[in-house]
């Protein structure tokens, strides 16, 4: 991944009365990257979205799109941007091949560029037997594909991407996730999704935003830290007292789930892994299971919303 940054976005604030739709949030993304944004709903993802993409103007703050500011040189920067929003922006009346030249005309795709662009579209979205068809006759998973290619047709720096797999069957959103990493390695992605293990399947970095503030960012190997329990889970055919385990070094308490089953609870910078091996075989444990215990995505996104309770109903 090169390090160039497409996107930067400063201090963005939107509110409403007194209700903070989008309080203070500011972040980067680079080149080749994919950058899941979550949130509960109510959270602000959406009108963060809606203000990346330029259909919302902040109350405060800065977007530079590739280069260009997206207040002061709106026409310049949003030439940069691709745009899906959760429902595509379709005529369903017209056929993939006319809208997608219709989008490239919009787009102010030199006359001599289109039917190149186009085509190059229909390639990449995998469009090739549809394209002669009524957008308003295809599959919701196609109709999908056509948003993302006018997404892309003027080749944008970034392309923002607004919960792309909602309503999809399973075959549908494996499809499109593929085609978003197609995507990603010519474009920076900002995906949307209330889909957690989507994030771990396409995502480079996460950003998880609660009552209009970014309160997670990091990387997808640093979610994955978080992912990791402090615990072990052992059994033991002949198991010794339990406070021969509690005396373990680095275990803070231990847990008898019976039938000989315990949890061990310890320090996370303290693995007692190489010492419980060694104690068992020297003693005659039988030691029959070792398991490190993880949290899920699901508990690892609660446990990082759980203190922002909400103090009124949020703008989404």
């Amino acid at each position: 991944m090169t390090n160039k940054i497409l996107l930067s976005a400063k201090s963005l604030s939107r509110h409403y009365g007194s209700q903070h739709a989008v309080n203070n949030v500011s972040f980067d993304i680079h080149q080749g990257e994919v950058l899941g944004f979550l949130g509960p709903n109510g959270a602000g993802k959406s009108t963060t979205m809606k203000i990346l993409s330029g259909n919302l103007a902040p109350h405060n703050g800065e977007i530079t799109i590739n280069g260009f500011d997206l207040l002061s040189n709106p026409k310049q920067a949003k030439a940069h941007i691709g745009y899906l929003p959760e429902q595509p922006p379709l005529y369903k009346e017209l056929t993939v091949k006319e809208f997608l030249s219709f989008c490239a005309q919009i787009n102010q795709i030199k006359s001599s560029r289109r039917r190149l662009a186009v085509d190059t579209v229909i390639e990449r979205c995998g469009l090739n037997n549809v394209t002669r068809r009524l957008i308003g006759h295809l599959s919701k998973g196609y109709q999908q594909r056509v948003g993302i290619a006018q997404a892309i047709i003027h080749s944008p720096a970034v392309v923002i991407l607004d919960e792309p797999t909602s309503g999809l069957d399973p075959i549908q959103i494996r499809e499109i996730r593929l085609l978003i990493r197609e995507i990603a390695t010519e474009h920076s992605v900002i995906l949307s999704t209330h889909i957690l293990p989507e994030v771990q399947t396409l995502c480079d970095r996460v950003q998880i935003i609660n009552q209009g503030k970014l309160i997670f960012n990091d990387s997808i190997s640093g979610l994955s830290q978080l992912m990791e329990a402090s615990n072990l889970l052992i059994t033991l055919t002949s198991p010794p007292d339990i406070m021969h385990l509690q005396k373990l070094d680095g275990v803070i308490t231990v847990d008898d789930l019976g039938h000989n089953h315990f949890r061990l609870h310890y320090q996370p910078d303290h693995n007692p892994t190489e010492n419980l091996l060694h104690r068992a075989v020297a003693e005659n444990w039988q030691l029959t299971e070792l398991t490190a215990e993880r949290h899920s995505l699901e508990d690892v996104f609660m446990n990082i919303i759980q203190d922002e309770s909400p103090s009124n109903e949020q703008v989404a």
